[in-house]
């Protein structure tokens, strides 16, 4: 975004000097000519506005009474690539994972816990409808692909942790990411996937501490 706006300020100087001795004094020219260099940025902000992207909002664990959940929100946005793949009949598989470690000072901390839930977008051309599922456990339909996207972007929380597999007293260290996993796509996209760069699509691992 940065590297445009400079961009576009370099064209713009240099073009505009240009323009005004090819057009001298003409307002209505000068005028035209600046509308339509903000409606070539209004361009370059939107498609860079709608590039593909996964944020986490905020994570954190919630004791139950069956375990440790996570209670988590992501910013998601596809992208134009992968928006097309979707309505060409292409699913698309987000897995949250969860790890949990817990420091020792004489080795290597331990990793205590591993865990993951993915969620499946996919669009039926048949009946014009997006289904997001939990594989074994709901599957729901929606009318457009921002309704779908909720269940990936404001996921229930989920047990990552039984309630006796963390020591209490102990701190651990817990770090959450989400990818597109193209792992699950049919195999000559996941060839494809590789060489394109709205299908590499992952959040950063956001860590934070964690005591029973």
């Amino acid at each position: 975004m940065a590297c445009s706006m400079l961009c576009f300020r370099k064209w713009q100087r240099n073009d505009l000097s240009l323009f005004s001795m090819l057009c001298g004094d003409n307002k209505v020219m000068r005028r035209l000519f600046h509308l339509l260099a903000f409606a070539c940025m209004g361009a370059m902000i939107h498609v860079a506005a709608h590039a593909a992207s996964i944020e986490i909002n905020q994570a954190n664990l919630v004791s139950s009474e069956d375990g440790y959940k996570l209670a988590a929100s992501f910013d998601l946005e596809l992208g134009r690539g992968l928006e097309d793949a979707l309505l060409h009949g292409i699913p698309l598989h987000f897995t949250t994972v969860v790890e949990m470690s817990r420091p020792r000072w004489y080795w290597f901390d331990e990793k205590s816990i591993e865990a993951s839930q993915t969620v499946r977008i996919s669009y039926n051309v048949l009946t014009r409808q997006y289904s997001a599922a939990i594989p074994g456990s709901l599957q729901r339909n929606f009318s457009t692909l921002d309704e779908a996207l909720f269940l990936v972007r404001r996921p229930g929380r989920w047990k990552v942790a039984g309630r006796g597999s963390l020591s209490t007293g102990q701190t651990y260290t817990v770090s959450v990411r989400m990818v597109l996993d193209t792992s699950q796509l049919p195999k000559p996209f996941q060839v494809d996937a590789l060489n394109n760069r709205d299908w590499r699509l992952s959040s950063d691992w956001k860590r934070f501490l964690y005591r029973p």
